[in-house]
Formats: C-alpha cells, structure tokens, sequence
C-alpha cells in the first residue's frame, strides 16, 4: 500500500508558509465564524488554530445564533484587520442560511473559495489536487471517478478536473449502480461521509483512493490490507491538507491587500 500522507506534505507547505509570514511587516488574521458547533467541527477547529499559531498568525472564533450571524459576517467585511474570512460549514438543516451566508463575505476575504464570483480555490478541492501531484499520481488519460456531487468537495473538485481537459466520472446518491462505476475508476476520490460506503470489491488493482469523507470515513476498513492501492489515511490524509490549502489562500489575500 501506498499511503499518501496529508500530514508529511501539509507539513512541507507550513514551512513555506512560515518563511512567508517571515517575510511580512504585517502578520495576517484569520476570523472563523459558525452558527453552532459539534464534535468533528471543533476538531477541525483546532487543527486550524494549531496551524495558525504556528506560523505566527491569529485565528479568532465567533460562534453565532442565525439571527446575529450575516450581521456579524458583514462587521468582519468591514474591519481593516480582518485579512480572511472562513464560515465553518455544516449548518445544521440550514441551506437558506448556508448560501447566504457564503454570499455575504467580502470577495477579497473570502479564503475559503465558496463565495459566489470568488477569485480563491476551493479548499478542500485545492488540497487534494495538491495531495495528488506530491505522490506523483498521474491524472492524465485515467478515469477520474468523483463520489459525492456537494459544495465543499465533490462538485468544485469535478468542474476543476474536467476543465482540464481530465475524465471525470460524477457519483452521487443518485447513482444506480456505484460499484460497476467505481470498479472502472483508476483513481476514486470520496467525499459523502458515508461510513464504509467504498468496499474493496469495488475498487480495480492499482487504483488510487483519496478519502475526503468527514466526520466518518468513506472507505471500508479492509481496503487498507491491500498492498496494491495508493490511499489517503483518515485522519491524516485530506483534512491537513485542506488547512494547509485554507491557509495558502489566506496569505494570497494578504499579498493582495499589501499590494493594493
């Protein structure tokens, strides 16, 4: 097996990071906002933090009820200090207030990518792409299949894929027969949170498996006893990386704004 570390080449992008913030007169600030929490999102809430602190580089929290969270979203656009803005997604059963919350940041600030017209990349899709060149896993003429169609992941990762000139093959709940599409896939990229969706009956030797499903893996246990597969640990794979990628956005709007 060949396991494409998230956090060895997260790692590598922090240090390239940190000689860049080195590098500037004024550090830049990271503000995270959410409405409501739960045990996965303050994980990942940590690791962000972590990240942060690392480089040198504040990343303050504001947890807010539905009906304070735009007006909060829009002091943030307003303050001269605040370099990124990221809104931590899920809302629970909240999608009016999701898109429009995403709406509401300022394009400049909007380190996640999810703003409509925004100029940044996805995170997670960005992550994943860069997951992928730093173990050499080549995309070129080999079936991409994407599992999972949702804002965060799946559709921005298969729009980017294929608008370089790359197969892609969508899969979502919709799919009739997920283990004859998935079968075919010489690279499988996952991200539903549907734990064990992936069984090793489904997957053909010597593919490649990026697992970006959260809070629970979307690969069944026993694909990582096979020796021939090249496959992201969960945790450890996508989840650094998408942080790192967070990250990397954040320091383009500063150079930006410096810049302007």
């Amino acid at each position: 097996m060949k396991r494409l570390d998230g956090r060895e080449v997260a790692g590598f992008i922090q240090e390239r990071h940190a000689g860049i913030v080195r590098g500037m007169h004024v550090k830049p600030r990271l503000v995270i906002v959410r409405q409501g929490a739960t045990r996965a999102t303050d994980m990942y809430l940590r690791v962000k933090q972590r990240y942060g602190q690392e480089l040198g580089i504040a990343v303050d929290v504001y947890t807010e009820a539905p009906t304070t969270l735009l007006q909060r979203i829009h002091e943030l656009n307003d303050d001269a200090t605040v370099t990124g803005i990221a809104v931590e997604l899920p809302f629970a059963d909240e999608p009016e207030l999701t898109d429009r919350a995403l709406a509401a940041v300022a394009l400049s600030k909007d380190v996640d990518g999810l703003a409509p017209n925004t100029s940044f990349e996805v995170a997670t899709p960005k992550a994943i792409r860069w997951l992928l060149a730093a173990y050499n896993v080549e995309l070129k003429q080999r079936r991409i299949v994407v599992v999972g169609q949702g804002r965060l992941v799946g559709a921005p990762l298969a729009d980017q894929l294929e608008a370089s000139g790359l197969e892609v093959v969508r899969a979502d709940e919709h799919t009739k027969d997920l283990a004859r599409v998935l079968i075919e896939g010489d690279i499988i990229i996952s991200a539903t949170g549907q734990a064990g969706l992936i069984t090793t009956a489904m997957v053909k030797p010597g593919a490649a498996l990026v697992d970006a499903g959260a809070p629970k893996s979307d690969l069944d246990p026993t694909l990582y006893d096979r020796d021939d597969l090249a496959i992201t640990p969960n945790p450890g794979g996508v989840g650094p990386m998408t942080v790192a990628a967070l990250f990397d956005n954040l320091l383009i709007a500063a150079q930006k704004k410096n810049a302007s």
